[in-house]
């Protein structure tokens, strides 16, 4: 069977890092694997203060898919926060995408603003669990700390995992404000897009009850479902989300 092109897409204050164990992986089943950093991500030269938009902070994933040949169409899978940068990215270039993956993401759906799949978060529990700093800007920057990776995020990762994130996670964004004002996503171009979803069962950071509400919400009717992985479950599980993701793709939904 023909390989597929994923694309793997981070979640907010990490990196192309985090897919270290999942990109080789699909590699050896023969499919291309592309990872990128974001703006002000990994390795990404760009400061997050400097991020003026949140189609900027999507920039490097808007401009590969923008640099496909006409003929090429690819597998988006996000995870957490990139979520939302997956449906900006259906939303401009639905006709290069084969099918997008929501690895216990964030998904909007088409009749709210895109805030909205954050905003139903309580702010409370928002600002708890993502540790909410403001920068030295003054911009509402945002980093995990060591205790909210170590028991929300990574606390069925291996040790050496929790410790290369306290590295190499950096200082992160929601564009709440931003995504509030924002045109709803639309039906020819993201709703257009075939869409799955890979539940975590042990994701302490976005519980399975917030997971299948946002399943229920955006109307995704293809789920799987890891019932022993935390939130980092590229990290926890890789070969579970790389059979997931393959299976997935396979079905040609």
């Amino acid at each position: 069977m023909e390989g597929k092109h994923y694309v793997l897409v981070h979640g907010v204050c990490h990196g192309a890092w985090c897919w270290y164990k999942l990109k080789p992986r699909l590699q050896s089943s023969g499919n291309k694997v592309t990872v990128l950093d974001l703006a002000a991500s990994g390795i990404n030269p760009k400061r997050i203060e400097d991020i003026r938009s949140f189609s900027e902070y999507s920039g490097p994933l808007l401009e590969l898919l923008e640099s496909l040949p006409p003929s090429e169409k690819v597998v988006l899978v996000g995870h957490s926060f990139g979520g939302l940068s997956l449906a900006l990215a259906m939303d401009r270039f639905p006709h290069k995408i084969e099918l997008a993956v929501f690895l216990t993401a964030f998904v909007p759906d088409t009749k709210h603003p895109p805030s909205y799949v954050i905003e139903q978060q309580e702010t409370a529990e928002l600002n708890e669990v993502y540790n909410m700093e403001i920068s030295s800007s003054g911009s509402a920057s945002m980093i995990f700390g060591s205790k909210c990776l170590s028991t929300k995020l990574y606390q069925l990762c291996p040790i050496e995992d929790l410790e290369l994130a306290k590295m190499l996670i950096r200082p992160g964004y929601l564009f709440v404000e931003e995504l509030q004002k924002a045109k709803n996503f639309s039906e020819e171009g993201y709703g257009s897009v075939p869409k799955a979803y890979i539940v975590c069962g042990e994701d302490a950071i976005i519980p399975l009850e917030y997971q299948s509400w946002m399943i229920e919400n955006a109307g995704i009717d293809h789920v799987l479902e890891i019932k022993d992985s935390d939130h980092m479950a590229m990290l926890s599980r890789p070969q579970e989300v790389c059979q997931s993701l393959i299976q997935i793709a396979q079905k040609n939904i």
